[in-house]
């Protein structure tokens, strides 16, 4: 039986009844419907496939296009989880309307809702967007698309004025309509109090366990990917060591002749191979 469908009215119920939302990364087919047939809630088609699938060296390179061809194929190979998608770096930093103009391609293209980086700044476009009938997740601390002007990969808010820019932050988005915010890489006291002060949900990632969900990439926690080891992740399992096993095993086999067997291979009739290989008749 298909598990129920999360949407943005169930972030909300979540939130009152107290229960934890579980999402991951997501990035293609295959990995959508082993996240479809599993008890996690949303999926998030997250911009670090820039990082984890195409090999950046960030996030800020991944075009629209990029992220339409992977939303549509994680939208086929998962009809019974929520659909989160990332709006790349210069998708929607320029004006309300040009983040208007492309949420709607992610929406077309099946999205649930998009999530977009940034706080106050950022107002104006989070209420436009949810006017327009897009549904709008947010995302403050550490922001990827901006990391460099934040001094890197690091946990953001650990002094107080720092910490009051997040809360500000964090309370704007909400003010401005957005039904959630990722809070990336900060303190988790900091998380947890800037969750009992919101009434919308917030999805940590690196922010502690006193969040209303958590989300972690995909190839973090199946240890597929070793370029970044944040401190926050666990792996899950170690499907890339799996993996490389495996990979081991099949060059040894096909050296030895040991693969492909009998049993991988197809049959044919003897007489059959005698007339297809008979020598043709000397003609005049």
């Amino acid at each position: 039986m298909p598990k129920e469908r999360l949407n943005v009215p169930g972030f909300r119920a979540a939130k009152r009844a107290g229960t934890r939302i579980k999402m991951v990364t997501c990035y293609d087919y295959t990995g959508a419907v082993l996240a479809d047939r599993s008890p996690v809630d949303a999926v998030l088609v997250g911009d670090s496939l820039g990082m984890v699938m195409m090999g950046y060296s960030g996030t800020t390179g991944v075009s629209m296009e990029e992220m339409l061809h992977h939303l549509r194929a994680v939208v086929r190979g998962a009809p019974n989880t929520m659909v989160v998608a990332d709006m790349p770096f210069g998708s929607y930093n320029v004006s309300p309307e040009q983040a208007v103009a492309n949420a709607n391609e992610l929406m077309r293209a099946g999205a649930d809702c998009v999530k977009l980086e940034g706080g106050i700044p950022f107002y104006d476009t989070v209420r436009t967007l949810v006017r327009a009938g897009i549904p709008v997740m947010g995302h403050v601390g550490l922001t990827p698309q901006t990391a460099a002007a934040l001094g890197g990969f690091k946990v953001q808010g650990r002094d107080a004025e720092a910490a009051r820019q997040i809360i500000d932050d964090a309370m704007s988005l909400q003010q401005a309509g957005a039904f959630s915010v990722v809070l990336e890489m900060v303190p988790a006291p900091l998380a947890h109090h800037i969750t009992e002060h919101l009434t919308i949900s917030t999805i940590g990632i690196g922010a502690g366990n006193g969040c209303d969900g958590q989300v972690l990439v995909w190839h973090d926690m199946f240890g597929l990917y070793d370029r970044l080891a944040p401190r926050f992740v666990k792996r899950f399992a170690e499907a890339g060591q799996v993996i490389s096993e495996g990979l081991a095993a099949y060059c040894t086999e096909v050296d030895n002749g040991a693969f492909p067997g009998p049993e991988h291979s197809f049959k044919m009739k003897q007489e059959e191979l005698l007339l297809a290989t008979a020598e043709p008749a000397i003609r005049s």
